[in-house]
């Protein structure tokens, strides 16, 4: 858990020129590195769009020194981190998160490819497939388009009205000019001057400076590259233009010439943009019934220009006039503040939390972004600037007040003693007791369990609480939910405190992650809102999900086989949650932050129960589920369950999804170009383990995908069997190691525990399943991989398109 004062090093630049930032966290589990190259799809030339993406791509084909087998992403993977990149139109981003320990090893990697490519012809012309296959999905998925189309009232000069996708007709590999353009690019782009590395640890500040000098020695030398100039934004003196589709409004603005600052000046006009507590702009225009939520981004800014987009959800027919007088008023308002100084320290202190809470890998993007600091005087000038070219109002009209603070940032570190009984110490807050029992009449014990797995003087902590409802939930209810509880969410997600509340079948999980000091009031508020009426549904026009996305989200509820009523007629939305039963996991909590939940929890709507027998999944079978999805291309998920919840199956189906993940992506997305959305590993779903294969593809149809999946799962055993003990050993100890308490980030570790929960395990689980893990052996993962492809744990396939036929038989 970050430090509120965690210290972080002024840029620094290297004798080659490469530009540092380190931060050294003492709490956190991970170490984190973003690389940030000054380079990005504006830069290519002309000729060749989608070059500086093919690129990209090309650095995680693997090097002589580090083969596809251990190259960064494998690498990463087995570490059970996270590894990705991005191009965008001014630069390109490599960033991964790992243990500590596997940190240098993951920087000697991501030097590597940077510095030794494969650029050979038949690697690009097989990734420029990927592309294609990924120019597809994009060509169809309704929000890239929309996307794209807000960039329609620009100068049709400007780079941002440009192709940058890449695909077969823009990539002509085979032709030498377009070889020496690739070679060219990459030359005077990626050296050591056209990169910023941000470095972020529990490692010391020493430490991480000496890892990113090493790092450094391994890059090209070079200077910063002078980049051509962009022509006006807009081709006429009209600096804005908006757009209508459906129920959403689009409102943007262009800015030429602003002053030299950071990104923050944006960043805090945005943050009161959408703020939507009384007295601001979006209050007004709810108040009004012209609009339902506001969002306002930057989708550009670079060298003085920006553009700012304003996106609302409109409630009114032909609101646009009544929305942007509104906006003009309340900017003249918000320009007439007298430095901001109560919006400045409230914007600081979300900052503030922000860092506290934030993973190694969210550091160092904000760090490699700057937008982890608060307003300078630079910034506050271009803020002046920016407003003078909204053209504000300057006779305001409207009733406007600066927003009441945050109620969850006033949440003091040390919550007050409460809920001790006569005779009661303080290790027993938030522990029901038999007295407090008695004296409610009752004698069962708390469906709050408080688990004492995390240290009490970490300052993070995780909630979940958890109904089984016995009737049917609307089918709009989480619509609703989501926009009763929005602002809830955001006041929150300030304060240092993530809420989710979905379903999964008939149950619902709430789950709270993040600073323990604010969780007893949100829940509180929470439970307060569960129990007010809900807003009707409103018919909303949002862009549909790729269709892999869509099956990954459907798939908790199709594996949830329960059956329950229909809610009775007449019923209120309030009613689900009074005949339900809840039960619920706290973890990480001091025993201060237990003792002010005891008070909130006894307002929990529901009945209190213990049961938490896990559900009874059908066992030998291949079950073929249907699910129409947006969109022409076919996407499949396989899940394959554990046979058992024992704790040697439970270890087996780790290792084997830790065996499978690299050469699964290797066969089904390097090989067989099958498409981009492909990937495996270990999911868990109501306490049950499984491996889980998804695959999305723009041309092989369900049964083909499907057919390549149990191929691979057929040839497992040769794959086991190929392995060298030393690489099945260092899978092992890997795997255990992520497991380990003192290096499990707290997020995990609870999921951990939850599911641990679900299965019906005891609550040492998470020492001994690592003792599992090393005592799996060649043999038993053989007869485990042969059990799999048995199926007989059960496979749930669940797909967008028709297939199955036997032995495959129909999931209702």
């Amino acid at each position: 858990m970050p430090a509120p004062d965690s210290p972080r090093l002024t840029p620094e630049t290297l004798a080659n020129g490469l530009q540092v930032t380190v931060r050294h966290v003492p709490g956190l589990k991970r170490s984190a590195a973003v690389l940030r190259v000054a380079a990005g799809s504006h830069d290519e030339p002309l000729a060749w769009p989608g070059m500086a993406h093919l690129l990209e791509h090309l650095f995680f084909l693997g090097t002589q020194r580090f083969p596809v087998g251990e190259n960064l992403m494998a690498y990463v993977q087995r570490h059970g981190g996270q590894v990705n990149a991005r191009t965008s139109e001014r630069t390109t981003d490599f960033f991964f998160e790992v243990p500590p320990a596997a940190f240098s090893g993951g920087l000697e990697r991501l030097g590597d490819m940077l510095t030794h490519p494969r650029l050979d012809e038949a690697d690009q012309l097989r990734e420029r497939e990927v592309l294609q296959a990924e120019f597809v999905a994009w060509s169809q998925d309704a929000t890239a388009q929309r996307q794209l189309a807000l960039h329609n009232g620009l100068s049709a000069t400007h780079p941002l009205r440009g192709f940058y996708a890449g695909n077969r007709d823009s990539l002509a590999v085979s032709q030498a000019e377009f070889q020496a353009a690739l070679h060219s690019f990459y030359q005077r782009f990626y050296q050591s001057g056209q990169m910023r590395l941000s470095l972020v640890g529990p490692q010391s500040v020493e430490a991480l400076m000496a890892l990113a000098e090493q790092f450094g020695e391994q890059l090209p030398r070079g200077e910063a590259v002078r980049r051509q100039l962009p022509p006006p934004l807009m081709a006429t003196a009209q600096p804005h233009y908006q757009q209508l589709d459906n129920d959403s409004l689009d409102l943007l603005f262009a800015f030429e010439q602003l002053p030299d600052a950071s990104p923050q000046a944006l960043a805090f006009l945005c943050t009161w943009l959408e703020s939507s507590k009384p007295g601001g702009l979006l209050a007004a225009l709810r108040q009004r019934g012209l609009a339902d939520s506001l969002k306002a981004s930057v989708l550009h800014e670079f060298a003085g220009q920006a553009l700012l987009h304003l996106e609302l959800k409109l409630i009114a027919d032909q609101a646009s006039n009544d929305i942007q007088a509104l906006l003009h008023d309340w900017l003249g308002f918000f320009a007439a503040q007298d430095d901001w100084a109560s919006l400045r320290s409230a914007f600081s202190a979300r900052l503030q939390r922000r860092q506290e809470t934030g993973s190694a890998l969210q550091l160092a993007r904000w760090d490699s972004e700057g937008l982890d600091v608060p307003l300078t005087e630079h910034d506050l000038a271009r803020l002046r600037e920016i407003l003078r070219q909204l053209h504000p109002a300057t006779d305001v009209i409207g009733e406007w007040h600066l927003p009441e603070p945050n109620p969850f940032l006033q949440t003091p570190d040390e919550a007050p003693r409460a809920g001790l009984i006569r005779g009661q110490t303080s290790a027993h807050r938030g522990l029901r007791t038999f007295a407090q029992d008695r004296s409610r009449g009752r004698r069962e014990r708390s469906p709050m369990s408080f688990s004492p797995a995390l240290a009490n003087h970490n300052r993070e902590g995780v909630v979940y609480l958890r109904w089984r409802l016995t009737t049917q939930a609307p089918p709009d209810l989480q619509t609703r939910l989501d926009r009763h509880l929005h602002d809830l969410y955001e006041d929150a997600r300030q304060a240092g405190v993530d809420v989710t509340f979905e379903p999964s079948g008939h149950q619902w999980l709430l789950k709270l992650v993040g600073l323990q000091a604010p969780m007893p009031s949100v829940l509180e508020h929470v439970l307060a809102k569960l129990g007010e009426p809900l807003p009707t549904a409103r018919a909303a026009h949002e862009a549909p999900p790729m269709p892999i996305r869509h099956l990954l989200k459907a798939l908790p509820g199709c594996c949830s086989r329960l059956s329950v009523p229909p809610l009775p007629i007449g019923a209120r939305d309030e009613d689900l949650w009074a005949s339900a039963q809840w039960d619920g996991l706290a973890v990480g909590l001091s025993t201060v932050a237990q003792g002010a939940m005891g008070p909130v929890l006894a307002r929990v709507p529901g009945i209190g129960s213990q049961d938490s027998d896990p559900l009874k999944w059908p066992a030998g079978r291949r079950l073929w589920k249907n699910l129409q999805t947006h969109g022409d291309e076919h996407a499949v998920l396989l899940f394959c369950p554990a046979p058992t919840s024992t704790w040697s199956d439970e270890a087996e189906w780790r290792l084997l999804a830790q065996l499978c993940q690299a050469p699964f992506y290797q066969r089904l997305r390097v090989d067989l170009q099958l498409g981009y959305g492909v990937f495996s590993g270990l999911k868990q779903l109501d306490g049950h383990t499984g491996l889980l294969f998804g695959v999305q593809s723009p041309h092989a149809c369900a049964t083909t995908l499907i057919g390549h999946i149990e191929q691979f799962l057929n040839d497992l055993p040769d794959l086991i069997e190929q392995t060298e003990d030393l690489a099945l050993g260092n899978s092992q100890r890997s795997l255990a190691a992520q497991l380990q308490g003192d290096v499990l980030p707290a997020p995990q570790a609870a999921e951990l525990l939850w599911q641990a929960r679900l299965a019906g395990h005891p609550s040492d689980y998470p020492q001994r399943l690592p003792e599992a893990l090393q005592q799996v052996d060649r043999t038993r993962l053989m007869a485990a991989a042969q059990r799999l492809i048995d199926a007989e744990g059960s496979w749930f396939c669940l797909a967008n398109g028709a297939g199955g036929g036997s032995p495959w038989q129909s999931w209702d």
